[in-house]
């Protein structure tokens, strides 16, 4: 999909997914063609003209200044993120995402200094780097995994066994996916990253559903919860690090709770070494 259209599509999907009542305008008693916000309210509270926010929705050739982007994302009331995100696709060409191919060794000593907390590290598009051997004890699977499955998306939609092991698994899928929209457009143009949608949208049936909402979310602590067929339930708080000297990585370190002991058990359960 070439930027202008997704920029159309998405524009679409968020004006489809506010009501008006969110916005304080009526709904009106008559029968609403479109299931959220009509184009001309959408242009009336970014203060810009109908025809020209339908043809940036149409995906014609036309400039659009940050400031009146972020109107038409607060019109559409998108957080922070969401903004971001349009900001983004609106350029018309992405900054390329810099980041080695294998994580480097000081990532990798951070991961297994942080044992028996299960961590790794990712790619720019989500592929697994590293990861120690609390994260191997959580999720025996990883190491059977070659690429582009060794992937956490994939590992999170295609992989039966994640939904068993992940308690609530589509509020934390959904999430997720949220989280890596929102640094999509990074990644615009780039084959590796196509090929992964293809894989993506072709193996799991919700992935395809929920990418074309088009939801988008900055990354949110979290507690965790994992129905682990030998340690038992667990619970982890779920956090991000975003490495300076490597920006296009990240680190993801699932933390012992304070007063609980799913670290401790699940370091126990040796069945891997």
């Amino acid at each position: 999909m070439n930027a202008r259209a997704e920029l159309a599509e998405f524009l679409r999907a968020r004006r489809e997914a506010v009501q008006p009542e969110q916005v304080g305008l009526p709904r009106g008693t008559g029968r609403r063609r479109t299931p959220g916000l009509r184009r001309e309210e959408v242009a009336m509270l970014a203060g810009v003209s109908l025809t020209w926010y339908t043809w940036l929705e149409q995906g014609r050739r036309i400039n659009a200044s940050d400031e009146v982007l972020r109107a038409i994302g607060r019109a559409l009331r998108l957080d922070d993120a969401g903004v971001e995100h349009l900001l983004a696709l609106a350029q018309p060409s992405p900054t390329p995402i810099e980041a080695p191919e294998e994580a480097p060794t000081a990532l990798v000593r951070l991961i297994t200094a942080l044992e028996p907390a299960p961590a790794y590290v990712l790619g720019p598009r989500w592929e697994f780097l590293a990861w120690n051997e609390a994260e191997l004890r959580l999720y025996p699977r990883l190491a059977q995994l070659e690429p582009p499955e060794r992937n956490l998306l994939w590992v999170l939609f295609c992989d039966p066994f994640t939904r068993e092991l992940i308690v609530d698994w589509d509020i934390h899928a959904r999430q997720a996916l949220a989280e890596f929209r929102a640094g999509a457009a990074a990644l615009r143009g780039d084959p590796a990253f196509q090929r992964l949608l293809d894989l993506l949208t072709g193996s799991s049936p919700e992935f395809a559903a929920w990418w074309r909402e088009h939801d988008v979310s900055g990354f949110e602590t979290r507690l965790r919860r994992f129905r682990h067929p030998d340690a038992g339930e667990l619970t982890f708080e779920y956090q991000q690090l975003a490495p300076v000297e490597w920006p296009g990585l990240r680190v993801v370190c699932q933390l012992p709770v304070p007063g609980d002991d799913s670290a401790e058990r699940l370091a126990v359960r040796r069945w891997l070494v």
